[in-house]
């Protein structure tokens, strides 16, 4: 199928795990994809593997003049955004050993993983119905959590940045009806999925299958997705099918 024919996406944290699993599934259905990461490096990799137009740029999601930027470059390239997907997310444990459970993360790690996760799909909002505006139509998804449902014990910012997300979600859905802008905000609420991003928290050693026992064990709703699956419905969600 292709669903996404000559709409123009952009995706954040798209370099590797569930973001580069939607740039894939956008590709195959046609869009136009800029595929941007705080590692640029990696992202223009994937841009080069996947071809067919496909660019990439560098973003720090929790910057707001970094979006301010890369907007203005797809605007001026493209003339304008049909999707954003803000998919940009941290658990905080990538280069950190701290607790995070509620008696333990400090107000520190708190603030580093909202910056990502939550400044970043908030900045992406905004900057995002800025460049949709103009047509009056568009998608955003946002990537949220099943741990934003239900709360994770060892991952308290996390779990909380992740409920936010599907809050400010239908903020940003009231906000564009109330406007009259056929623009659409839905959030995503993936269960676990071990992507590398859980890789620093569970380990990736010669005991990593136990370790991943002993999460799915300790995690509520223990049904874990894949990344195919989510890519899926984010195709699906931003396409006019929805």
């Amino acid at each position: 199928m292709h669903r996404l024919v000559g709409k123009i996406a952009l995706i954040t944290g798209a370099a590797r795990g569930i973001g580069a699993g939607i740039a894939r599934a956008f590709a195959a259905e046609g869009a136009r994809v800029w595929v941007t990461d705080i590692e640029g490096g990696a992202a223009a990799a994937l841009a080069e593997e996947l071809g067919n137009g496909v660019r990439s740029a560098r973003l720090d999601v929790g910057d707001e003049e970094e979006w301010r930027l890369v907007i203005d470059a797809l605007i001026a390239d493209e003339g304008r955004l049909d999707i954003l997907v803000n998919n940009a997310g941290i658990t905080g444990f990538e280069d950190s050993e701290a607790q995070h459970d509620p008696e333990h993360v400090t107000l520190e790690e708190w603030h580093r993983v909202h910056r990502v996760n939550l400044d970043g799909t908030f900045l992406g909002c905004k900057h995002g119905i800025r460049a949709m505006r103009p047509a009056r139509k568009g998608a955003i998804v946002n990537i949220s959590s099943r741990s934003g449902l239900v709360g994770i014990p060892g991952a308290a910012a996390y779990a909380s940045s992740k409920a936010a997300i599907r809050n400010h979600s239908k903020t940003v859905a009231l906000w564009c009806a109330q406007q009259r802008l056929a623009i659409r905000c839905n959030s995503v609420h993936p269960a676990a999925i071990l992507t590398p991003i859980w890789d620093a928290m569970i380990g990736s050693g010669p005991d990593s299958a136990a370790r991943k026992a002993a999460f799915v064990k300790d995690t509520p709703l223990r049904r874990f997705g894949t990344v195919e699956e989510v890519a899926s419905l984010v195709v699906f969600l931003a396409s006019d099918e929805a």
